[in-house]
Order: C-alpha cells, then structure tokens, then sequence
C-alpha cells in the first residue's frame, strides 16, 4: 500500500513540476507584443497556424500524453470530478470505444468544437487542442449543440454536466453545460479555435453558438464569464504542452488568458454586422499592384477602410461616402504575402484577407 501511494505522490510531483516550471518557448509570443484587438488576433493566428496535423488513429494514442489523471486513468471532463470521486473512470485502450448503452461504458474522440460545424475538414478534424477523451454516451446526448448556461435541465450527467434549454441572455436553445472545474478549458478551447482558424473558416457551417470559428455575441459573453470563473488550471498547462510536443503549436489563451479580453474588446470590430445591412467585396485577389474595394450598403454612411499587414501593422486608412463606388488602394511596393482589408462604417466592421503576388 505504501508503494502505491509514493507512486501516486511521485507522479503528482512530476505532473505538477512540468506544469509549474516548463516554459513558453523564447520568443514564442514576441510578435504579439503591446497589441490589442485585430492587430493581435491577428499576430497570434500567425503564430499558432503552423501546427503538424495527427491522424484521426492517433489521437488515441495522444491522449495518453495529453489527457492522463495523475492514477493514470483517462482525463475525461464529463465524468471526472475534480476535488471528489468520480463515479468511475476510464483506463486507455481497454476502454476506448465502442458501442455504448449507458454512462461508463466506453470513452471516444469527442470534437468539442463539433465536426459538423467545421464540415468534418482537416485540420480541425485532428486538432488535439479541442478534441477531448469524453464519455461516449456523454457524448451522444451533447450531440452537435453548444456550450451554455442551463436553467431547469432536462438530462444530467453522473459528473453534473447538463442538458437543457440556456438561460443565457440571447439564446433560448438547448445547450450543454459542463460541470464549472471545466468551463474555463472549454472556453478557452473555443477561443484557441477562433485564433487558430482566423480567416481559414469561410464555409464553415457554423451553429446557433459560432459563425465559422468566431463565437455569436451571446457565446462570446458566455466564454468570457467562463474564462473568468475557472482559471487556468495546471492541467490545462500540462496539457497546452504535451500537445505543443506533438502538433507542434499553442493555446496562447492557456499561457496567457488576459489575452481574451485583449482580442475581444470593444475596439477590436471582428465581423460585426449588427444590422445586416453592410458587405463588400475585394478584388482581384490576388492582387500585383492595385486592390479595389467595392461596397454596398442599405443606409447611406460613412465607410473606412483600412489595410493591415499579417503582423497586425496599419499600413493605410481610406473614407469614402460614396456608396457603391470602388475604393483603390495603391499595394504596389509592398513585399509579397497575405494582408487584410477591414471596411467599418457605424454598424458595422468587417474583414478580408488578400494575398499579393
């Protein structure tokens, strides 16, 4: 008994030693640096896109690495129960899904971002920062709905995850809600897929919770509280670097979650088309010398138009009144490689990518 409890102790230490004292690799984040909004949503997708995809078959084998409780059972947010005693828990392997009748049955591969949303494509189909070992009768019953606040639940866990229609401000459908030890990963989860797939996720399918990656206004407030309410825990750390070893890229919202309200403030003017009434278009693209920005809107009003180098730089601001006109602006001199063109008017603030050649 003695030998088993040093074991569990020993593994405790070294779990809570490579957390603690692993580091953010030099440099890592220094192109991020003193920004704010856009500019540094944009820095930090420039940092984190490079990541080394997995196999679908291996992420079995990954969660071995980046999902493991300090008894060696598997890590699984709807069924563990940080500080008390889980119901039951999951060895690897032995209990990989599967066919499943109940809770405990099995574990699998859940996209907690799910599939569906992305249109099963890849990367994101084997990107390990939001794929999780989860319950699969859990699993089955979240199906493909969002994360939110429950009222009167109409299923719950034997963890005390819930089902039920959302009592958040801005949504009235059925969501699912974690148990609180667990919101801050899922959050910041939601946030890393928003980073990491900036201006990669036109097509996307979307949900009630996400427009392509980024998360609706009444999500986004649900995931900031979250974010707040559960810190970042020394699991998320050990977590943020097993995977780090693996695809090779970070949750910058685990190393740093102050960033969330510094991508999402006020100013930054993601996609926001409050009124529906504005779009434009960019063209051509790719562009040698010239781009030209032609928009249209309902309400006639003043538009601005700025343009951004991938390190979030402004590089030139336009206003025009006329609606429907093109804007020219002059990209001849400029090096070679992806920029962004954002349109604001009063309602409204929207952004394209264009690639120079």
């Amino acid at each position: 008994m003695k030998k088993i409890i040093l074991i569990q102790i020993v593994f405790i230490f070294l779990l809570f030693a490579n957390s603690t004292f692993s580091q953010i690799p030099p440099g890592y984040y220094d192109s991020a640096k003193g920004l704010i909004g856009i500019p540094l949503k944009l820095a930090l997708h420039n940092i984190i896109d490079n990541q080394t995809p997995v196999s679908y078959a291996d992420l079995w084998t990954d969660f071995q690495k980046t999902d493991v409780k300090p008894d060696g059972k598997v890590w699984d947010p709807y069924s563990d129960i940080p500080g008390g005693t889980a119901p039951y828990e999951f060895t690897f392997i032995t209990n990989q899904c599967g066919n499943y009748s109940k809770e405990g049955d099995c574990y699998n591969r859940e996209h907690s971002f799910p599939e569906s949303w992305f249109n099963g494509n890849a990367p994101m189909y084997t990107d390990l920062f939001h794929i999780y070992p989860t319950d699969g009768y859990v699993n089955n019953r979240r199906g493909n709905d969002g994360f939110g606040d429950v009222g009167t639940a109409t299923w719950t866990s034997e963890n005390g995850s819930k089902l039920g229609p959302c009592i958040d401000s801005g949504y009235t459908g059925v969501v699912f809600e974690p148990v609180d030890s667990f919101k801050g990963d899922f959050a910041r989860t939601y946030f890393y897929m928003a980073v990491r797939y900036f201006t990669e996720d036109s097509g996307w399918t979307g949900s009630d919770m996400v427009t392509g990656a980024e998360p609706k206004p009444w999500a986004l407030a649900v995931l900031k509280a979250w974010n707040k309410l559960d810190p970042v825990s020394q699991k998320e750390h050990a977590r943020n670097d097993s995977i780090y070893k693996i695809q090779h890229n970070r949750n910058p919202f685990i190393d740093n979650p102050q960033w969330v309200d510094s991508v999402w403030t006020d100013i930054s003017g993601i996609n926001e088309n409050k009124e529906n009434l504005f779009t434009f278009a960019v063209y051509p693209n790719p562009a040698h010398d010239k781009v030209f920005i032609k928009y249209n809107q309902n309400q006639r009003q003043k538009v601005e138009i700025f343009l951004y180098s991938v390190d979030g730089q402004m590089l030139e601001a336009k206003s025009n009144l006329n609606d429907g006109v093109p804007v020219c602006v002059n990209v001849d001199g400029l090096v070679k490689g992806v920029y962004y063109i954002k349109c604001v008017t009063a309602n409204s603030s929207m952004f394209k990518k264009i690639i120079l050649q």
